[in-house]
């Protein structure tokens, strides 16, 4: 099978996301900001994933643009 660029890049982006996310907590106690980064950060793998069940092309291209 072959690997989908984009759906690594965006998983390593992600788990960056979740390591900034940590040492926001962690070290800066920001709440507000860090659960903002988390969401929008990790949203974009989510939207990516959607894009590739899409059925057609057309709605692969509008759900890919949501995720960049």
């Amino acid at each position: 099978m072959k690997k989908n660029v984009i759906v690594i890049k965006s998983y390593a982006f992600a788990l960056r996301i979740v390591n900034l996310y940590k040492y926001l907590l962690a070290e800066k106690n920001e709440y507000v900001l860090s659960k903002q980064i988390l969401r929008s950060g990790t949203a974009i793998g989510a939207n990516v994933e959607e894009a590739i069940g899409g059925q057609l092309g057309k709605d692969f291209i509008s759900k890919l643009a949501i995720a960049y």
